[in-house]
């Protein structure tokens, strides 16, 4: 392999979608000297997939939305298992950054009175979504992308090198962060990180005492997932490397919506703004069916006949929402029982129908991305008839134990933002928020770092040579063995496992089957093949990529076998309820020994001020009675009206 190139900086942030470009963009605005290293091409990050829009309490549609009521929606659809620091944080920020993000040059779509447009999404009580039709994703990038640009016009003007403060990196992937110090000893901090280009096999060596982790999910370890090629779990899996811990990760989201037929489509998400513009869900018998599911804590806020809904598009200030617009854990679990029930459409899904409520040219004018995608891939029309969806893994709330203020992760210079971190979300996240989420905690992070560094001074941790050295050989191991498997072969038989075992509906005979497969895996892996040479080679970058797919993948499926209840994304067929005990509990992973080890912490509690936002029926669902604020409780009551 050719020689290690080094580079210095202050800050390294890892990704380059909305929370990589934000606190990067933060970072070198408080004067530091900042990487950004892509995995994909510049401008091709996951984040532009993101469709519907990005939840902001705004109120230019509806006046009446506060940042407490968007906080209130969060905790709700995250079953209260959200860090309350985080979600507030979240709720109070999010038009800022929203408004931050229209001044930097965004072109949202607009409300007859010239505002910022908002649409309905699942779980927000009101229309808080700002949206540039159906590519909000798309456009957040290019707009953080042309503020990187402006930041490097300005250094072009100050220094005479455009990337003389602020520097991309395309096409490269991480392998491994760099301490001063053993991973979880104390007095180990971060040195930088070890990566290669992944057009050439050049490696790479940035020595930097601050590194931001924004690499999004983990869905590629599953069979049939709405996330792209980049996904294989690395941030997660090079925290917790590192020394750092995650947060609850068998919360992971099955959106309802993912395309089931044809096979071309197979996994592509549907937006859930088709649903919130009118699309309805119906099962084989043409019936509406998510009336049946409507739970006993929202039947206050969403319809329970066609009737009531039929009020809500009439008037949407009428709070029976129609049921589609459920969260979406509840909206999946609904699909995946009238699939198991017989009702399901002929290809193992349900169908979704907009072509019914709303004109086909206002189809194409509110959803552009979903008709061009589909008409074109698939020949779906989705202005002449309906689709076949179901569920397909999206995201995952569970990721980097983090200050919330912060960003810092349990290891001194390592900070995470976007969805490689934990507990902003909760049990399961309300669509919208992951966009606004980038922005907010990607700027924190940005803030913590340069903090951070203010700290150090002119003091700058360094990795030992040896442990350089031993990252290149491991590096170039898959092409000097001489026997061993096809990664391909590999990574199906992970995603298989994960999709059959530890999926939208689990048991524990499964997740322990799953566990035992997972560790016959790890030696399979650990000898694994590579044909050819370093110049591009997907099957060399996927050899690398399995090691966090796997470790990634064992610790969602501990955690799923651990968590003996159903929650949000996690849902036990063996402990089908909530359970007051375990919602006080986050389940926190950490490499101990080379080993996935989990302890219990507990969930920090609401503050007074915050319960006030939910009446006392509803929080004696989820808070036991000494949880609840002492004006709150009733004569009588023994626990929370979870199943305990």
């Amino acid at each position: 392999m050719s020689e290690t190139t080094r580079h210095s900086y202050d800050v390294v942030v890892i990704g380059a979608g909305g929370a990589g470009l934000r606190a990067a963009i933060e970072a070198r605005q408080q004067g530091k000297k900042t990487a950004v290293l892509s995995k994909s091409l510049f401008g091709k990050a996951h984040t532009v997939m993101a469709e519907g829009g990005a939840a902001a309490s705004l109120g230019n549609v509806n006046s009446s939305d506060n940042w407490q009521t968007h906080f209130r929606d969060t905790i709700r659809g995250g079953k209260f298992m959200n860090n309350p620091r985080m979600a507030e944080l979240h709720a109070e920020e999010s038009p800022q950054r929203i408004l931050e993000l229209e001044y930097w040059g965004a072109l949202f779509d607009r409300t007859s009175d010239g505002r910022i447009s908002q649409r309905n999404f699942g779980g927000h009580e009101y229309p808080r979504l700002a949206h540039v039709g159906d590519r909000t994703g798309l456009e957040m990038i290019r707009t953080l992308q042309q503020r990187v640009v402006q930041l490097q016009q300005l250094d072009a003007a100050e220094y005479g090198d455009p990337e003389a403060m602020l520097r991309v990196f395309s096409e490269t992937t991480v392998t491994e962060l760099l301490l001063e110090g053993e991973p979880g000893q104390e007095g180990s901090r971060i040195a930088g990180a070890f990566g290669y280009v992944r057009e050439t096999g050049d490696l790479l060596v940035f020595e930097a005492p601050a590194v931001v982790l924004a690499t999004g999910g983990i869905g590629r370890s599953f069979k049939v997932t709405s996330n792209s090629w980049e996904y294989t779990g690395d941030g997660h899996a090079l925290a917790l490397r590192a020394g750092a811990t995650l947060l609850n990760m068998e919360f992971v989201q099955f959106h309802p919506t993912g395309m089931v037929w044809p096979p071309s489509v197979k996994g592509i998400l549907v937006t859930e703004s088709v649903r919130g513009d009118g699309g309805v869900l119906r099962n084989s018998e043409g019936r509406r069916f998510m009336f049946d599911y409507v739970p006993e804590v929202f039947r206050d806020q969403y319809a329970v006949t066609e009737e009531e809904a039929d009020g809500w598009y009439a008037d949407p200030a009428n709070h029976h929402r129609p049921p589609e617009l459920l969260p979406r854990d509840e909206v999946s679990r609904a699909i995946n029982n009238e699939v198991k029930q017989g009702r399901g459409s002929p290809h193992g899904g349900v169908f979704l129908d907009v072509s019914t409520r709303l004109p086909s040219e206002e189809i194409m004018r509110r959803l552009p991305s979903m008709y061009h995608q589909f008409k074109e891939l698939a020949d779906v029309d989705i202005t002449a008839g309906p689709m076949e969806v179901g569920p397909t893994c999206h995201y995952v709330m569970g990721g980097v134990e983090v200050d919330p203020d912060t960003g810092a992760s349990k290891v001194p210079g390592l900070f995470a933002a976007g969805e490689v971190s934990g507990g902003m979300h909760g049990s399961n996240r309300l669509g919208g928020n992951s966009l606004s989420d980038l922005l907010v905690f990607g700027r924190r992070c940005g803030l913590g770092a340069a903090s951070y560094l203010d700290g150090l001074g002119d003091e700058r941790p360094a990795a030992e040579t040896a442990v350089i050295d031993r990252l290149s050989g491991e590096a170039a191991a898959p092409f000097e063995r001489e026997a061993g498997e096809n990664p391909y072969q590999l990574q199906q038989e992970i995603q298989q496992t994960m999709n059959d075992l530890v999926g939208i509906i689990r048991r524990g005979s499964e997740i322990k089957q799953a566990l035992e497969s997972l560790e016959k895996l790890r030696e399979r892996v650990a000898g694994v093949r590579a044909e050819g040479d370093t110049v591009y080679n997907p099957g060399w970058h996927l050899s690398l990529d399995l090691h966090n797919m796997l470790l990634v993948s064992e610790a969602v499926a501990k955690a799923a076998l651990e968590r003996e209840e159903s929650r949000g994304g996690h849902t036990r067929d063996d402990f089908p309820q909530m359970s007051a005990r375990w919602r006080r509990v986050n389940v926190v992973v950490s490499l101990q020994q080379g080993g996935v080890h989990l302890h219990h912490q507990p969930l920090d509690p609401l503050r007074p001020d915050l319960m006030e936002l939910f009446d006392r029926e509803e929080l004696s669902k989820y808070l036991t009675e000494e949880e609840l604020p002492p004006a709150e409780r009733s004569d009588g009551a023994e626990t929370a009206k979870e199943d305990n």
